[in-house]
This record gives C-alpha cells, sequence and structure tokens, in this order.
C-alpha cells in the first residue's frame, strides 16, 4: 500500500508457449538453479510493496500454477490465477478485468525472472506522479531502419531510443478504460501495454530507467545469461 493509502496491484503474464525455445515445456516453467522460471518473478513482487498479484497462465495450467508454484513456493500475495486470451492483450485484459479495489497496476512478463524489487517498487513511486510509466533502458547498439527490399532506410539518433522492458505501470481506471477501448475496436496492431495508453487514453507515458540484467527469457541462450546473473547475485 503507498503513502496515501492506494492499493497496487501486479499482473504477472505467464500464459506464452515459448516457441522460440525449442522445447515442450513452457518457458516460465523452465529451471534456473532448480526453480522454474516464474518462481523468480512471483518471488521479487511477493517481496515487493506491492499487495496483490494476479497470475495469468493458460487455461490447462491453472491447477499446475496453482499446486506447483503458488502454494509450494508459499506466495501469499497471490489472489487469484486465471486464464488468459488469444494474445498478449487479450491476456492482459482479463487480468485487468479480475482485479478491484486498487489504484495502480504493474503489468509484467513472467519471463522476466530478474526483476528486482527494488525497480517494482521504483514503478509505484512512479506512478503516483505520473500515472502512467513504463520501464526501459537507453539502446547500446546502432540502430537500422530497412525497407522492404533489405536495404537500410533510416539511422535513427541513438541518443533518443530506449529498449523497452516489463513492469508497465498506470494508474488502473486509465489502462482499463484504455484497454477496454481497445477491445471494442478489434485492433490487434498493439504490441505493448504503453502503446494500448498511448492511443485509447492519449496520455504521455513516462520512461523509467530500468536495469539491463531484466531480460526476457526467449531463447536458450537467456536461460545461461540468466543463471549467470543469478549466480553472481
Amino acid at each position: 500500500m503507498t503513502a496515501d493509502g492506494k492499493r497496487t496491484a501486479a499482473i504477472v503474464l505467464a500464459a506464452g508457449s515459448g516457441r522460440r525455445m525449442g522445447t515442450s515445456v513452457h518457458k516460465q516453467y523452465l529451471l534456473i538453479k532448480d526453480k522454474p522460471v516464474i518462481y523468480y518473478t512471483l518471488q521479487a513482487f511477493e517481496n515487493s510493496d506491492v499487495d496483490d498479484i494476479i497470475l495469468v497462465t493458460g487455461a490447462d495450467e491453472i491447477d499446475y500454477c496453482r499446486e506447483t508454484i503458488v502454494a509450494k513456493y508459499g506466495f501469499r500475495k497471490v489472489r487469484a490465477v486465471i486464464a488468459g486470451g488469444k494474445e498478449r492483450y487479450d491476456s492482459v485484459y482479463e487480468g485487468l478485468k479480475a482485479l478491484s479495489g486498487c489504484d495502480y497496476v504493474l503489468i509484467h512478463d513472467g519471463a522476466r525472472p530478474l526483476i528486482s524489487s527494488g525497480l517494482i517498487n521504483a514503478n509505484i513511486h512512479c506512478v503516483q506522479e505520473e500515472k502512467a510509466c513504463i520501464t526501459a533502458v537507453p539502446a547500446k547498439d546502432t540502430i537500422k531502419v530497412a525497407d522492404n527490399q533489405g536495404y537500410v532506410a533510416d539511422t535513427p539518433d541513438r541518443s533518443m531510443l530506449w529498449q523497452i522492458q516489463t513492469p508497465q505501470t498506470f494508474a488502473y481506471a486509465l489502462v482499463l478504460e484504455a484497454y477496454r477501448k481497445r477491445a471494442e475496436a478489434m485492433d490487434d496492431t498493439v504490441t505493448d501495454d504503453a502503446m494500448v495508453v498511448e492511443k485509447y487514453a492519449c496520455h504521455p507515458i513516462y520512461l523509467l530507467k530500468g536495469d539491463y540484467r531484466n531480460i526476457k527469457i526467449t531463447t536458450p541462450e537467456d536461460l545461461i545469461i540468466a543463471e549467470a546473473f543469478l549466480n553472481n547475485g
């Protein structure tokens, strides 16, 4: 709960299949140091100032998550495990509709297990001022824009480019209404939560500096990198 008595919830998304991992096990349940990826994600939120957690997973994985993840590891802040939708934005909307009585909401990819409780708390502090903020890091590499034939069309100024991470954090009423409008429009072009708020709430988004260690587990190499970070504290 914030200093002014407002409640903060987190939606943790764990409904992805992880096709690029090349395994039959969904990436959020793959092991890092004998614990599933989603364990580390939930542990960070459990140890943060977040009041409630909604875990969004596949419909056929709800019982598994309740028993093998939430109950086994004693995550007290997980209030519900619910089924997601076909696409990420569908899963986020289901999570938002499952919430009640909260003022701020953090939306986080369950496959980002190296998120820190400190960065989560920084998001909570930031959203109280900005109403909409997203975790991001300055781009390290030069980025090229390609044309349809595979040639370089433009080279943006790297100092203006940020790589977007999660959590993405919003005033609850703001993001819920934006997602409701997206659903009505059946808009399948949005690629992250900030884009929904930008497009359907016309609200500015503050960039909160994140952590380069806050990687998303997407390919087998990412598991090796994540374990190395965990081993180094």
